[in-house]
């Protein structure tokens, strides 16, 4: 199998819940993909640097580590979150978008993108007075590669 250098690894991704379902205002399915989202950081299956849990959508910014595609890392969470769940319906949209980052400038405006998300839905008065996003909960974030500080 061939992975790209670790540099080019780096991906803004968004994820949408099945029909646009708007399982993210509850607390408890909320709190089951941030412990997800963490379980894999710790075990180091890939390194998070920005997140937000929308109410029926997700934006992560993301580097796999260097053995794992970026499909597996989204089947980690993905697969993880609806299992635990065990809600016996569709929980995700089939696929996910993801662009790769390039370059620091990128990465930066991405980051931005992601903390801002609930202030332009109007769900939240800043990025860190939202509840579920690393802009409240950066202690559950890596920082960028390297190759963008």
């Amino acid at each position: 199998m061939f992975l790209a250098p670790q540099e080019l690894r780096t991906y803004f991704i968004t994820t949408v819940t099945a029909d646009r379902h708007r399982l993210f205002q509850l607390d408890r399915n909320a709190t089951l993909l941030l412990n997800i989202l963490e379980t894999h950081r710790l075990k180091q299956t890939y390194a998070l640097h920005a997140f937000v849990l929308m109410p029926d959508h997700v934006h992560l910014l993301l580097t796999p580590s260097p053995l794992i595609s970026l499909e597996k890392s989204m089947q980690l969470i993905k697969g993880g979150f609806s299992f635990q769940l065990k809600s016996g319906k569709e929980v995700w949209a089939r696929s996910y978008d993801s662009r790769r980052i390039e370059d620091r400038e990128s990465f930066l405006n991405h980051e931005t993108y992601t903390h801002l998300n609930p202030v332009k839905s109007k769900l939240s008065p800043t990025p860190a007075a939202y509840p579920y996003s690393s802009a409240a909960l950066p202690h559950r974030t890596d920082p960028p590669p390297s190759h963008f500080r």
